[in-house]
């Protein structure tokens, strides 16, 4: 169970679009404007939980479990390696901004491939191997959806706070990089639980 917070919060509270667009609204005072802006990102999250569970639980059975996640683990490695090269371009951060609505979040976090990154390994790979579906991935999805509101929040919250000190390359580069060491935790834990000891299972 933990390892599903775990990786939501690794690829949630990575710099992104949506976040970045959150850090944008408090440098610029709008953090309690945008409130509408986090609460559409959380229901786009908690509408990929729901679809991609429901399909999750048709599609992951038996070995398949194994596949999709040797499969999974390999796509959160190579995304923890990128988070860890990436460099934050803030220059795009300081342009002023219109108050961000709920709408804008919605759309945004539905087209977002960040967002379906976080959500297609949970709802498909995790949810299944702890038996999580029917109410349980409703509940789960609303959990998980809440943390998608606060990830924009609290970059919103930062830039409220610090202001200019935020865009300091050091404190971002050391936040990218304990998000990436996170998610290759997972990563690893995830395929040593649900591909390596199943298969070494089947083979004795």
């Amino acid at each position: 169970m933990l390892e599903i917070i775990a990786y939501a919060l690794g690829v949630m509270y990575t710099p992104g679009p949506v976040n970045l667009l959150g850090l944008n609204a408090g440098l610029h005072g709008q953090a309690k404007a945008s409130l509408g802006f986090f609460l559409g990102v959380g229901l786009a999250m908690f509408t990929l939980f729901v679809l991609f569970g429901l399909a999750g639980a048709a599609w992951v059975q038996g070995d398949m479990l194994a596949v999709i996640g040797a499969l999974g683990c390999g796509y959160i490695f190579y995304l923890a390696i990128k988070i860890a090269k990436s460099s934050i371009n803030m220059a795009a951060v300081r342009r002023t901004p219109r108050a961000l609505r709920f709408r804008d979040g919605l759309i945004m976090q539905l087209c977002n491939p960040k967002g379906i990154v976080a959500t297609l390994p949970i709802a498909t790979i995790q949810f299944p191997a702890v038996g999580i579906h029917g109410v349980g991935l409703i509940v789960w999805s609303l959990g998980l959806a809440a943390l998608a509101i606060g990830a924009p929040g609290s970059y919103a919250l930062v830039g409220a706070v610090l202001g200019k000190r935020v865009e300091d390359p050091v404190i971002l580069k050391g936040f990218s990089l304990t998000m990436s060491a996170l998610l290759i935790a997972v990563s690893l834990s995830i395929g040593y639980e649900h591909v390596w000891l199943p298969l070494s299972a089947g083979v004795s």
